[in-house]
């Protein structure tokens, strides 16, 4: 087996383990950060709405360009 006392073998595995829950709560917090819908909505706000109004004025056009005669 393993030469090392089992006191220290616990210890290593305590320290092991308090590392693994710490790099868990710390993945935890990014996936929040990066899925806040608020924080999100106002960061794109404005690329969103200058996108949706440009799709707005191609469909209008392409829509009144059915309607005119040239």
């Amino acid at each position: 087996m393993s030469d090392m006392p089992t006191d220290v073998l616990e210890l290593r595995a305590a320290e092991e383990r308090k590392r693994l829950h710490n790099s868990i709560s710390e993945l935890r917090m990014q996936v929040r950060e990066k899925l806040d819908i608020r924080r999100n909505a106002r960061q794109y706000l404005a690329p969103a709405s200058a996108v949706a109004g440009l799709f707005g004025v191609v469909l209008g056009y392409g829509f009144a360009g059915m309607f005119t005669r040239r």
